[in-house]
């Protein structure tokens, strides 16, 4: 697969985060070995780690991965929320290029941007707050709508970086009905299905998640019919918008 993607230019970002400091690097090393661009890392889960715990653990990673690493904040999953101030300590760190940051507060991309500058990449990972995330100094996303709906979720992107915000608000309006029913039921048991609406993928998932209900599905069924009836300029495109990466 990853030579696929180079083939077309594509990034591969590989996620290799777990509970386990020493299972994540292992993980993290063997992305590398398989031709991996870079990997996503999680914050611990369920074991609840401290800040210092939590700035040890993505050390440890950074010191011994060979790819660049993300940083995914995920508190809603984790039960974990990764300080402002611990992620300018790991700023600092070389190999630690950015935060995918689903906490759902778009109020901290300014206060990460004053503590820390461009020395991490912002990446929206919570698409309800995606535009405002990106109008206070987000760089990109790591986009469940993005599945289906590629180009619209790009081309709002690329308004917000060419200052077009009414374009840009006109296109996640349009976006809204498809991410208000993404998130009826947890991720990732609606995107599968709306990727079976939209391109004829199987929706199955493993236990202990199931497929989505009735009527989960009738919404999710109803806004992917409507997602391709937006017409948009397609030079707002940015090149790489959802998730810009460097090494």
């Amino acid at each position: 697969m990853a030579r696929v993607l180079k083939e077309h230019h594509i990034w591969l970002i590989a996620g290799s985060g777990t509970n386990d400091t020493r299972r994540t690097v292992e993980l993290t090393s063997e992305a590398a070995r398989l031709g991996a661009d870079g990997a996503l890392v999680v914050t611990p889960y369920y074991s609840r780690p401290s800040q210092e715990g939590l700035f040890r653990h993505f050390e440890s990673v950074a010191q011994s991965a060979e790819l660049p690493i993300i940083i995914y904040n995920v508190p809603s999953r984790t039960a974990v929320d990764i300080r402002i101030e611990t992620l300018d300590r790991l700023a600092h760190l070389s190999g630690l290029v950015g935060i995918k940051d689903a906490s759902g507060d778009p109020t901290r991309v300014s206060t990460m941007a004053l503590y820390f500058g461009d020395r991490f990449t912002q990446l929206s990972g919570h698409d309800r707050s995606m535009l405002a995330f990106m109008t206070t100094g987000g760089d990109g996303a790591i986009s469940v709508v993005s599945n289906v709906a590629p180009m619209l979720t790009a081309a709002m992107i690329g308004a917000v970086r060419k200052s077009a915000y009414l374009e840009a608000r006109r296109i996640n309006a349009h976006l809204f009905p498809l991410i208000e029913a993404l998130e009826l039921e947890s991720n990732p048991c609606p995107i599968k299905f709306a990727l079976h609406c939209a391109r004829g993928y199987s929706p199955a998932v493993r236990l202990p998640l199931v497929e989505v209900t009735e009527g989960t599905a009738a919404r999710v069924r109803a806004a992917v019919a409507e997602i391709d009836t937006l017409a948009i300029d397609t030079s707002l495109v940015a090149e790489r918008s959802l998730v810009p990466l460097s090494a």
